[in-house]
């Protein structure tokens, strides 16, 4: 009877080890399969293609163009824009006026101007890391090595979609901007992954708060009268006029 007792409580033992063998075995298992489905995740996020990048069309090159700059050096006047890739009047201007300013005034030789990145003028220095719109100011000032800032520009400005920091200029998303213009990608991905130009990206941020910035796009045009440099600020994406206007008024007293 007593060795009867004793087997059945062997019999339980076992069956209670054997119960508790199948569920490590089954917590395992899942483990298993939610690091694998993770792993399989994180590799197809890196691996799949990005849809929706808008290639450049009857893109011209602006006249006499120097990394973010356009026009000539010894131009009687000279327009700085604070701007930012990810600001809808940003794009704006890009589209509408920058191509008459270009026109008119730069490629005359009258105006020497001046591509900045002021990043999220309002959030850059909030919170950590670069923002979105700095990243895209790296990514220009990269593709600007290679002899493509204005390219890049354009492209930035085509294939944004108009939500800070949402995903427009992901890291993989600029890379496959930065491909679809033709840049040699070892050098322009060994330039961005390294923050080259962090330090141009911020001090064009504090550049624009030095100079009063109180939005995107905010402008800021010099030029000499007697040797004293004047200074003029414009801001948002004002027509062509309002540039004429400023530019015409200062030639007249401007040293030649």
């Amino acid at each position: 009877m007593k060795e009867e007792k004793v087997s059945k409580r062997q019999e339980r033992r076992e069956k209670a080890q054997q119960r508790e063998k199948a569920n490590r075995l089954r917590t395992m298992g899942l483990i298993v399969a939610g690091v694998a489905i993770l792993v399989f995740l994180f590799i197809y996020q890196q691996l799949k293609p990005v849809a929706g990048i808008v290639p450049l069309e009857n893109f011209t090159a602006p006249p006499m163009a120097d990394r973010n700059s356009m026009g000539d050096p010894n131009a009687p006047i000279q327009i700085v824009e604070y701007s930012d890739f990810q600001c809808p009047f940003c794009e704006r201007f890009a589209m509408d006026t920058e191509p008459l300013l270009a026109e008119y005034f730069v490629s005359t030789g009258k105006v020497l101007f001046t591509y900045r990145t002021a990043g999220n003028w309002v959030s850059s220095n909030i919170g950590g890391g670069r923002t979105e719109s700095q990243d895209a100011g790296l990514a220009a000032l990269c593709a600007a090595d290679q002899g493509k800032f204005w390219e890049m520009h354009a492209s930035l400005f085509a294939n944004n979609r108009d939500v800070e920091d949402q995903g427009s200029f992901s890291d993989k998303r600029l890379t496959a901007i930065a491909e679809s213009i033709g840049l040699d990608m070892a050098a322009y991905q060994d330039c961005y992954d390294s923050g080259k130009y962090e330090d141009d990206i911020q001090q064009g941020f504090d550049d624009a708060v030095t100079a009063g910035i109180s939005g995107t796009p905010f402008f800021v045009m010099t030029y000499k009268v007697n040797g004293e440099v004047k200074t003029e600020t414009i801001e948002g994406a004002q027509p062509i006029n309002e540039f004429q206007q400023k530019i015409e008024a200062a030639l007249l007293v401007a040293d030649k």
